[in-house]
């Protein structure tokens, strides 16, 4: 090493820092790489993210193999320094050059690469990789004699080597992840993304039709009754029941209804005849549960019913994909069922009969979803008490005022056009 010239040590010295920056970089970039991105590219076929994959199969031989090769250039770019310093300066200007080295390695082997690793992991990562399994294969001896101790401190620590970081996401995480996608997923597809792994938390009581508002068919009406029930309801299909709403014995097709109605040998039997068997729905039925049923049973609506048999309400296919895609309207903000923009004002007119789900879908809002099911228990909730028309309120922060009451409920408030917009931002 003494018969080097000067400049063949300095050339061996930036060799060094270089491997050292190369070792720091490649590191960084290995371990913070995008595990989902990088089976995604596994997975098509790209040779660099496979060998990637694989080496972090294994992160402690992977980390014993660089740390091994990065202080094996360290000390020895430290060696050569001492060396040069001495033909330089003598004795006195060891300690300058170990300040300079410390300066040179911190700055050009450590914070810039690594800085750009973390930025832009993919192109030191894959490059790396080819490097780095060949070279694992031939200091596999000294990468395994290192782990067996530091592995064993590991165990001594209660903690299981070997295994790589799990990466698996459970459904707050996943949440965080769509909600946080920005421009690589579009707002649309990133609001249906949610609202399917909302489905998880929801219940088939959540967005069913009450019993109050089902509109059905009763098979002691006479003929002309029947067909104005039909003709009446805004849905395709209606239960069937026998003398109450808690007696249902089908569900009725509006069109197969219509055709039997006018046929000149009507009989009321035909009606149980064209009738299809009722489907059935425990209350408490998780959507995405429900979702799965719906399609095995190649079924379009279920009857909600209690622990005891007592008929809740009515839900329909259309009500789960609407949890997805949205409601079939034009403009959410003008009119959404129970929600009319006042055109004098600008305010907004709900119907307190709208469930707390859509609201909060419609206006942006988060109302608690756990407990009462519309608007109207929540206020009821809320106050302990019916309250008087004119009566304000901050439910959960947003300003409200009763419009309407009834002898058992609230039927109409009034959202402030600030207070709309604010939730809708």
């Amino acid at each position: 090493m003494n018969d080097l010239p000067l400049y063949g040590l300095f050339l061996a010295l930036l060799l060094l820092i270089c491997l050292s920056a190369f070792f720091s970089g490649s590191e960084t970039a290995l371990l913070t790489i995008n595990r989902y991105k990088l089976r995604n590219q596994a997975d098509k076929g790209h040779r660099g993210a496979r060998i990637a994959s694989k080496l972090l199969d294994r992160p402690d031989r992977l980390i014993g193999l660089i740390l091994l090769g990065n202080n094996f250039v360290n000390i020895m770019a430290a060696s050569l320094t001492t060396i040069i310093a001495l033909r330089l300066g003598g004795q006195g200007a060891i300690s300058i050059g170990a300040g300079l080295l410390t300066l040179v390695i911190l700055i050009f082997a450590e914070v810039t690469p690594k800085t750009y690793a973390t930025l832009h992991p993919e192109r030191l990562a894959f490059p790396a990789a080819y490097v780095y399994a060949p070279l694992l294969r031939v200091l596999y001896p000294i990468v395994w004699l290192v782990n067996l101790f530091t592995n064993g401190l590991l165990r001594l620590m209660g903690i299981a080597p070997g295994k790589g970081t799990s990466t698996d996401l459970n459904l707050e995480e996943l949440r965080t992840v769509v909600s946080e996608a920005g421009v690589m997923i579009p707002e649309r597809s990133r609001a249906m993304l949610l609202a399917i792994l909302d489905l998880e938390h929801a219940t088939v009581e959540d967005i069913m039709i009450p019993r109050n508002e089902v509109d059905g068919v009763d098979i002691q009406d006479n003929a002309d009754e029947i067909i104005k029930a039909i003709r009446n309801s805004s849905y395709t299909r209606q239960p069937l029941y026998d003398g109450g709403i808690d007696n249902v014995i089908g569900v009725l097709h509006a069109r197969n209804a219509l055709h039997a109605l006018l046929r000149q040998d009507f009989t009321i039997a035909n009606l149980r005849e064209i009738a299809q068997e009722p489907y059935f729905v425990p209350e408490g039925t998780p959507l995405y549960q429900q979702l799965l049923n719906f399609q095995r049973g190649k079924q379009q609506v279920g009857l909600v019913v209690d622990e005891y048999g007592d008929f809740l309400g009515l839900i329909t296919v259309t009500d789960l994909l609407e949890e997805i895609v949205g409601e079939f309207t034009t403009d959410p903000s003008d009119s959404i069922g129970e929600i009319h923009r006042n055109s004098e004002d600008g305010s907004l007119l709900i119907d307190c009969g709208i469930s707390v789900r859509d609201l909060n879908r419609a206006l942006r809002w988060e109302l608690p979803t756990r407990g009462p099911k519309t608007l109207n228990g929540l206020i009821l909730e809320y106050l302990e008490t019916i309250p008087e028309p004119d009566t304000s309120l901050k439910l959960h922060g947003h300003p409200i005022e009763i419009i309407q009451t009834t002898d058992n409920g609230v039927k109409m408030v009034k959202v402030a056009p600030h207070a709309a917009r604010k939730g809708r931002r």
